[in-house]
């Protein structure tokens, strides 16, 4: 199976008035083609790090980040991203606001061809309807879809998610995430996924990173033996009960407490 993505031996501290303060140290990831990643660890251990340094926005201070057998020096335009807040333009349209990714990367496309594919995102993720809506006439969770579309609008390489839905609701999450399943079935796409919610890691992940205390290593990693075809009734089943276990224990031991049941 083909790596989209290497990490190889990245180390990388931030400068404060007090001194470096080292967040990575060593780090060895790789993510085959097509497979999503989730990246778990305690607070503050360098997950978001991790995003910038593969999307390009930073450079890490040793070692070297690749993507589709390529260098990573500088910021990418094959690289889709979505956040904990989905930053939307107030004066462009819920259509106009997905679209820009193509206005951005492919501006030689046809308008009517960026719509068409705007507007087959948006009914896959049951926003057929709301393409004239202002951002601010949608609920949290409609704007979170729309951001998912517009991060995949342009069919990137890979797709980096930091925490996306963290801030909504548990039923409008647990909904997010068959959504996510749904769009990567219908276009498969790579995928690292940010979060401090073990259920959603397990879900959605093929693997799970746990990343050690700062400055962080790969500490643990999970292969997540689940269908491909998943409800959220799997997450009640004794082996994806016995994934978030182990996960657990890993967290604790990565927090410095014993990682016993």
């Amino acid at each position: 199976m083909n790596n989209l993505i290497e990490i190889k031996g990245v180390s990388h501290a931030y400068r404060t008035r007090s001194g470096p303060l080292p967040v990575l140290d060593n780090l060895n990831v790789t993510v085959p083609q097509d497979e999503f990643c989730a990246v778990v660890g305690p607070s503050g251990c360098g997950k978001s790090t991790l995003t910038r340094l593969v999307s390009g926005l930073m450079k890490p201070d040793r070692g070297e980040v690749w993507l589709h057998g390529e260098r990573v020096t500088s910021p990418r335009k094959t690289v889709g991203m979505a956040f904990q807040n989905p930053v939307m333009l107030e004066w462009r349209t819920i259509l106009e606001n997905v679209m820009l990714p193509l206005e951005i990367v492919a501006p030689q496309m046809k308008r009517a061809e960026a719509e068409a594919r705007a507007c087959h995102l948006l009914e896959m993720v049951g926003l057929k309807g709301f393409e004239a809506k202002r951002p601010s006439e949608l609920s949290g969770g409609m704007r979170q879809r729309a951001s998912l579309c517009r991060a995949i609008v342009h069919r990137p390489d890979v797709l980096i998610m930091d925490e996306p839905f963290g801030a909504l609701d548990n039923f409008t999450r647990e909904d997010l995430w068959q959504t996510m399943r749904d769009l990567r079935a219908a276009e498969p796409f790579t995928c690292v996924l940010i979060t401090h919610d073990l259920r959603e890691s397990v879900f959605l992940g093929d693997q799970v990173i746990v990343l050690s205390g700062r400055p962080a290593r790969t500490q643990y990693v999970l292969d997540v033996d689940l269908p491909a075809d998943r409800t959220i009734d799997i997450l009640y089943t004794p082996k994806a009960t016995e994934m978030l276990h182990v996960l657990r224990d890993q967290i604790r031991i990565a927090q410095g407490r014993d990682g016993g049941h």
